[in-house]
């Protein structure tokens, strides 16, 4: 089990595709949701996953996670079991200096949203923000991937 430490921001133009390096399709949803543990289903275009996420620190930039890799026919079934809205996203992958920006952008009923994430070492470290990233949204309840499978972002 290893700390995660993430910041989530909305994005401002889609500038960040022309600089991204890898594109990939993600269909994941929750076995559970509960505010204080998640576990979630992932299958990407080339493996899947069962991911257990525990209650954030007070700010929303740190919590537990544990992930273990599964085969991709028993995650598939495994989505059938999942909680109502199973979110889509294609994820691009964006180098900025000594890290890498996630960005989802969401697609079915979350589509119109794009979040881009930066995993840190440490909550006070600095990095450079490109001139696409919008607000930062670390931390707000309703931006989890959780919450949006349970309240999509076209019924906002």
């Amino acid at each position: 089990m290893a700390i995660e430490i993430e910041r989530k921001f909305l994005i401002k133009s889609n500038i960040f595709k022309k600089e991204s390096y890898k594109k990939t399709y993600i269909k994941q949803g929750f076995l559970n949701s509960h505010r204080e543990r998640t576990v979630r289903i992932r299958i990407t275009d080339e493996a899947a996953f069962i991911t257990v996420k525990g209650i954030s620190n007070s700010s929303g930039t740190s919590r537990y996670e544990w992930e273990k890799e599964i085969n991709i026919k028993d995650a598939q079934k495994l989505l059938i079991l999942c909680e109502e809205t199973v979110i889509e996203k294609n994820r691009f992958l964006v180098k900025n200096e000594k890290h890498i920006f996630e960005v989802d952008e969401f697609l079915g009923q979350n589509k119109g949203l794009i979040i881009a994430e930066i995993e840190l070492s440490n909550e006070n470290e600095t990095f450079k923000k490109p001139d696409w990233l919008g607000k930062e949204v670390t931390g707000i309840v309703k931006y989890y991937n959780s919450t949006l499978s349970k309240h999509p972002f076209t019924n906002w």
